[in-house]
């Protein structure tokens, strides 16, 4: 079996980069399907997803919180991973790809919180197995995961990571670059969205237990009409929910129909966005957009 996706893996790997828009192939879409919509507006851009602990935590992992169950992941992917280090201007950057480092169809980029490292966006088994999807999700559709490490969350890490993914958008030029931001990642998130060298490149921002910016509105990204993914938790104590949600519907008020979406998982906390956030989902939602 293991042999059999190795040559799958190949396969895409092999096909032709394209600058259309396509979907993300399914992998383990019920498995990782939102548990159930307590509520939604906005024609379900805003929608309050169920989520419990018991059943979420404890019934999916046989670990809790440190391993999840098997059939939530497939370890083949790390046949396309490897663990580098760039030089650039900025220094060496050390890093993880997943995938296909030339001629990607997208580039899937997930930038850690405080205290985090570029080892946590490729774990298999924390977060109930949900970064071993998105590699999954991102190798079979001929794409590219990077995962860096980078000095500060200022102007110098986010000087670094503009270096790495300049060098890698060069080498895959027709494909999109979305920026996945855990927590404090925000900041660079953020930042990076600013870059008027970087932001034509960018297909969204996808916010998971992270920040809002309270200048966004009248700046290039809005003005660009930049695709943006909210995903928090109701109890988180570290970014309080109801000043995501305001920043949300002040984008909504000042920009009617822009694209933006947000998911509130009811109860949960400051990490539950990263476990719960259906990747295909909201990825297969940007790459739709005109």
């Amino acid at each position: 079996m293991a042999a059999r996706l190795f040559l799958l893996l190949l396969l895409l790997l092999s096909l032709p980069a394209s600058a259309s828009a396509f979907e993300l192939p399914p992998f383990k879409d019920r498995l990782f399907a939102y548990p159930g919509i307590l509520e939604q507006r906005d024609d379900g851009d805003y929608r309050i997803v169920d989520y419990r602990e018991m059943r979420d935590i404890n019934g999916r992992d046989a670990v809790p919180q440190r391993r999840v169950k098997g059939n939530y992941v497939d370890t083949g992917v790390r046949r396309v991973q490897q663990d580098l280090a760039l030089r650039t201007d900025s220094g060496p950057i050390r890093h993880f790809t997943v995938g296909r480092t030339k001629s990607a169809r997208l580039i899937v980029v997930y930038l850690h919180g405080q205290g985090g490292s570029r080892r946590q966006g490729v774990d298999d088994f924390t977060f109930g197995g949900n970064f071993n999807r998105i590699k999954n999700l991102t190798a079979r559709s001929g794409g590219l995961y990077l995962v860096p490490d980078f000095a500060d969350f200022g102007h110098k890490g986010a000087a670094e990571v503009a270096a790495l993914l300049s060098h890698y958008a060069s080498l895959s030029p027709g494909a999109p670059v979305f920026l996945a931001c855990g927590s404090m990642g925000g900041a660079l998130c953020w930042r990076l969205a600013r870059d008027e060298r970087l932001l034509p490149r960018l297909g969204g921002l996808l916010l998971l237990g992270s920040m809002w910016d309270a200048g966004f509105i009248g700046s290039m990204p809005f003005e660009r009409r930049l695709p943006i993914f909210i995903g928090h938790g109701s109890n988180d104590t570290v970014f309080p929910v109801e000043q995501q949600e305001a920043f949300y519907a002040s984008v909504r008020r000042a920009a009617p129909g822009y694209p933006m979406r947000m998911v509130r998982f009811e109860t949960g906390t400051h990490g539950t966005p990263i476990r719960m956030t259906d990747w295909r989902e909201a990825l297969d939602w940007m790459l739709s957009l005109p």
